[in-house]
């Protein structure tokens, strides 16, 4: 006995060594195994990460797992995705391990994977990747090579995944999300049931019509599959779209080129909740509770050949009579629903296939709505035809049906009217081949946002097809402050509604007030961080970030509005009886010729915003003309930047400026990035110095100004912006009889680096003048002037001023000197210097106690500059005078 269970014990003792070891010993020809069959099969580059082989989860068979496997297609889709996966689990036999192959995989699982299958305009298809011309391969002796991998599946799953199809040739787009199917038989038998349970998320658009969006299937179906002939026929079977029940039978058969379908399908019921399950689920919510009476049902078969040049024939319709619901929760019940629709193809021909919308109607308290219509070549060149007549109370939706909108709906809809167009007609623009006639009106709409901080009221709005065109009759809005009455055509609104094209139109505006305010907010978005030093102390610290969100033009809009106004608020300014076009087109908005009274003058502008690139930019003509200065400063920001000194000015003044630049998200200039230039010109000011610590400063230097006399009418200059410097042609005016010269430059954050010249009479050094410069020259002073260069720095709220004496010395020394010579250039040389030097008190003896002694040493020339430096430094140099009193 100890014997016996000594050999047991060797035995289980080898066969787990052997479990162990197996993973080691095995996986590197099972590795070679898989890529010789993928090489041999597929003509396509399939990679992993890993291969691991394990012995004891899936004991009595081993699983293969390969981790990260991608598949990646050669020519004519170099380099596209067809498949990932984040795994993929193979099962085999132990015995198969021993033996050393073939190998056969059993069971198959597929985890997270991605599938990606596209057939391009010329038909081909990037799944396509299965070699034509594969042979076996096959040993000696005619077995099957030791390496070689087949399928025997019995059970395979594919969990939380993912398929996109799309058929760049007829159109078609699939998506299958949170995918999960799992199949149970026996593929290596010719016949065999195979069971099936599946569900997904679906969304599927023709042509760009969506049919399905993220609607929820559900499939448990037995199909009994003939492998041999490829044929699979639904067996017993149930599917779910969202909540709507369906049964499926007939079969599907693969032949070598094409396939035939044979499929119908029905509701298993007729009640009328049906109706209400074929609505996503997001908007249908939870049908519990629902009263429904009436019927529906969904009637389908599908059935013919799927090849290169054909599709199956279809005739799919649904019906409803006479039916209704109700939510309990909400107060009205929707009732007299009649529906009644088919979808066809009676050729197999894809052009072929067709809608008919006999009939649509219901009614909700007493207003009743219906529609009917058809829908041709659907594919191609698709055929409208449709007409729509009724009223409709919009508030009664939300009472009727659960929707979640971002407002309420309200106001009363009416319609009649009837459109007959193809879409090529449509997308071309030849809107002559649209018919189109009848009204639709609106009345007593209200809408608010987030982006408008007051309700917009539309008391009534009505519209008038016609052939080419649809023209608003008239249209009442009323928000906040604002009134409008508008009036107009749209040229393409059904390019707009059906196509997707730029909307235009051309209006007529009329406005007793407008206010931009009432279509103004500002947006933020605050976001928080929160970080915890020292837990101890448990310190929290808080960060706020905001943000603006962008405004901009609409794309999809391009449309002319002419309007009038007899009053226009913007911000803090009022425009009376203004006038003008806004002409909106490819994300630009244009001014054209916009007119207004303001400032107690009258404003003319041109110019254009856009916001089409990442950085906004306008460019602007603005016409200013016998403005109020000081309204006109305090209520343009811009006339701030440009003219600060303007603060001080009281009178009228008129302006042309031409500006470009760039604007911020909330289209507001960005300063530093203006050019241009301005002329402008003062009609008639007065100066308060008070208001400009620049001319007070001014004033302070030099005593003998008097800015009461200052004359600034009808003065001109032009002004020219770059890099957010300003630049000041040069101009001159008058103090009386004192001739200023200006020039220079300033930035917008008001830092200046100006030069005036003052051309200064020699009567007003006064006093000072007559016991020295008087006997000096002995002229009329009326005819001697002092230039005067004067530097300004700094800012205008704290200017720098910097006389230039030694110039202003030079300058009044060389005109002595000069009108001297002209005294005695007909006397002897000695007797000028003589009288020069009696001028200047020359008789004096020579000591050198005696300042005036040492004079006598100094040239003729040097003297005149000093008695001129002497002067000048009793007028500007109030340090001078302080001194004095002392």
């Amino acid at each position: 006995m100890k014997k016996v269970l000594k050999i047991v014990g060797i035995v289980l003792l080898v066969l787990i060594v052997l479990l162990i070891a197996a993973p080691f010993l095995f996986q590197g020809p099972i590795e070679r195994a898989v890529k010789k069959s993928i090489n041999n099969n597929i003509n396509a580059t399939v990679s992993w990460e890993d291969l691991d082989l394990s012995l004891f989860s899936s004991f009595p068979d081993a699983e293969l797992k390969l981790k990260n496997i991608s598949v990646i297609n050669k020519a004519p889709f170099e380099g596209d995705t067809l498949a990932t996966s984040e795994q993929l689990g193979l099962s085999l036999g132990i015995p198969q391990l021993l033996k050393g192959g073939p190998y056969s995989i059993n069971e198959l699982k597929l985890d997270n994977a991605y599938i990606n299958i596209k057939v391009d305009s010329l038909g081909n298809a990037n799944y396509d990747i299965a070699k034509k011309d594969t042979t076996a391969t096959s040993s000696a002796n005619g077995q099957t090579s030791e390496n070689a991998l087949s399928l025997d599946v019995q059970h395979y799953e594919i969990n939380n995944s993912r398929i996109n199809y799309l058929d760049e040739k007829t159109k078609t787009f699939l998506r299958i999300t949170d995918f999960n199917h799992q199949g149970t038989g026996d593929f290596s038998a010719d016949k065999t049931t195979l069971e099936t349970q599946t569900d997904a998320v679906v969304s599927f658009e023709l042509d760009s019509v969506n049919y399905l969006n993220k609607n929820t299937l559900k499939l448990d179906a037995d199909f009994e599959m003939d492998l041999a002939n490829q044929k699979y026929t639904f067996l017993e079977n149930e599917a779910m779209i969202n909540q709507l029940p369906l049964t499926f039978n007939g079969f599907v058969k693969v032949n070598e080129n094409n396939n035939e379908i044979d499929i119908s399908f029905k509701t298993p019921s007729s009640d009328f909740k049906n109706f209400l399950a074929v609505i996503p689920e997001t908007y249908a919510k939870n049908l519990d509770g629902v009263e429904t009476t009436g019927d529906f049902t969904v009637n389908g078969i599908i059935k013919g050949i799927v090849d290169d040049n054909n599709i199956p024939k279809m005739d799919i319709s649904v019906k409803s009579s006479n039916a209704s619901f109700k939510y309990a929760e909400l107060p009205k019940r929707v009732e007299n629903i009649n529906l009644d629709a088919t979808l066809k193809n009676e050729t197999g021909k894809l052009p072929d296939t067709y809608l008919d919308l006999n009939k649509l109607s219901f009614k909700i308290d007493q207003d009743v709505f219906s529609a009917n219509g058809n829908f041709k070549n659907l594919t191609e060149n698709m055929l409208v035809n449709l007409a729509v007549n009724g009223t409709l109370n919009l508030a009664n939706l939300e009472n009727a049906y659960p929707l979640e909108l971002e407002q309420d709906l309200n106001g009363i809809l009416t319609a009649n009217l009837t459109t007959n167009f193809d879409m090529n007609s449509i997308e071309k623009e030849n809107y002559q081949n649209v018919r189109s006639s009848g009204k639709a009106s609106i009345r007593n709409f209200t809408y608010s946002s987030p982006e408008i901080p007051n309700k917009v009221n539309i008391s009534k709005a009505s519209l008038n097809f016609n052939t080419q065109k649809v023209t608003l009759e008239e249209m009442q809005v009323a928000s906040g402050e604002t009134d409008a009455n508008i009036s107009g055509t749209l040229e393409n609104f059904m390019g707009y509604i059906f196509a997707d094209q730029v909307l235009k139109g051309r209006f007529n505006v009329k406005s007793n007030t407008f206010s931009v305010n009432d279509f103004m907010v500002a947006q933020t978005e605050n976001k928080s961080e929160t970080n915890t030093e020292n837990s101890s102390a448990k310190t929290e610290k808080t960060t706020t970030t905001t943000s603006e969100e962008a405004i901009k033009i609409p794309s999809f809009l391009d449309a002319r509005l002419d309007f009038t106004a007899n009053k226009v608020l913007y911000d803090n300014l009022t425009l009376n009886n203004a006038k003008g076009a806004l002409i909106i087109k490819d994300e630009t908005a244009r001014l054209e010729n916009i007119t207004a009274s303001i400032f107690g003058g009258n404003i003319a502008l041109n110019g254009n915003v856009s916001t089409k690139n990442t950085q906004p930019t306008f460019d602007m003509n603005l016409g200013l003309k016998s403005i109020n200065i000081v309204q006109s400063f305090n209520g343009l920001e811009l006339l701030q930047n440009l003219a600060p000194i303007a603060k001080a000015l009281q009178g009228n003044l008129s302006t042309d400026i031409k500006l470009n630049g760039n604007l911020n998200n909330d289209l507001t200039p960005i300063l530093t990035s203006l050019a241009g230039e301005a002329f402008a010109q003062i009609l008639n000011a007065k100066v308060d110095a008070e208001q400009a610590p620049l001319l007070n400063r001014l004033n302070g230097e030099m005593k003998f100004l008097n800015l009461d006399n200052l004359n600034l009418n009808d003065l001109k200059t032009t002004l020219s912006f770059n890099n957010g410097n300003i630049s000041v042609k040069p101009f001159d005016f008058n103090i009386k009889d004192i001739n200023i010269l200006v020039s220079g430059s300033h930035s917008l954050q008001n830092t200046m680096n100006y030069n005036l010249k003052l051309d200064i009479p020699a009567k007003y050094l006064g006093s000072e003048i007559s016991g020295g410069l008087a006997k000096l020259t002995e002229t009329d002073l009326e005819n001697t002037k002092i230039n005067l260069p004067v530097a300004i720095s700094g800012t205008f709220n704290s200017p720098q001023v910097n006389l230039n004496l030694k110039q202003a010395t030079k300058e009044l020394s060389q005109q002595i000197i000069d009108k001297q010579k002209d005294k005695v250039k007909d006397k002897i040389k000695d007797e000028a210097k003589d009288k020069l030097n009696d001028l200047l008190g020359g008789d004096k003896k020579n000591d050198k106690n005696n300042p005036e002694k040492t004079d006598e040493k100094k040239s003729d020339e040097e003297k005149v500059k000093d008695a001129a430096k002497d002067i000048l430094g009793g007028i500007f140099g109030k340090k001078d005078e302080k001194k004095d009193k002392k």
